[in-house]
């Protein structure tokens, strides 16, 4: 088994590809060590030092590290994740579930032709950009005019996800849907 390993705009986070699918659909945010509880893998990896946080993507886990090295962090990573997709063991412990639920969104039912736009806008062109960078941004409200979105993976507390809010998606949005302002992380 060949792992290929890509950086990210996010200097503290990796993006590992193992050649075979991760998850099926949705992604899988696992910011701490209790979140990871729901994946053997995770659990694995959180057992590695200076490791911070744990996405599943399609294709992809990206993980992110405290503090430390990634030159002594890597070999580590490299064989959790390969020890396994060798073992068959899942991904996900029975009971545990990939994606977001969307019942904490807010917004009100008046807006629902303007957000229905913003979903289909993210989804279709913002989500596979970042997926590529190894993180996710979904939609978690709109209010006022204020798209607010939700960051993970790579793009939570990455330097530049300031400039891609502000300048790439707001854009992007204000482009095709002229009732948006401003665009926030939640």
């Amino acid at each position: 088994m060949f792992i290929q390993t890509e950086s990210t705009p996010n200097p503290a986070t990796l993006k590992f590809l193992p050649g075979k699918p991760v998850l099926d659909s949705g992604t899988l945010d696992m910011p701490t060590r209790a979140a990871a509880a729901q994946s053997p893998l995770a659990e694995r990896l959180f057992d590695i030092p200076n490791v911070g946080g744990v996405f599943y993507g399609s294709d992809f886990i990206s993980v992110t590290k405290n503090d430390g090295d990634w030159q002594q962090m890597k070999p580590a990573i490299l064989g959790a994740i390969m020890e396994h997709y060798m073992s068959g063991a899942p991904l996900v412990a029975t009971g545990g579930e990939a994606g977001v639920a969307d019942d904490d969104e807010f917004f009100d039912a008046k807006d629902s032709e303007t957000v229905d736009i913003i979903k289909d806008l993210i989804e279709t062109r913002v989500r596979p950009a970042v997926a590529g960078d190894g993180g996710d941004i979904t939609f978690r409200g709109y209010k006022e005019g204020i798209v607010f979105l939700q960051m993970k993976g790579a793009c939570s507390g990455c330097p530049s996800s300031t400039a891609t809010l502000q300048h790439g998606i707001q854009n992007l949005l204000k482009h095709f849907v002229p009732e948006v302002v401003e665009v926030r992380p939640i």
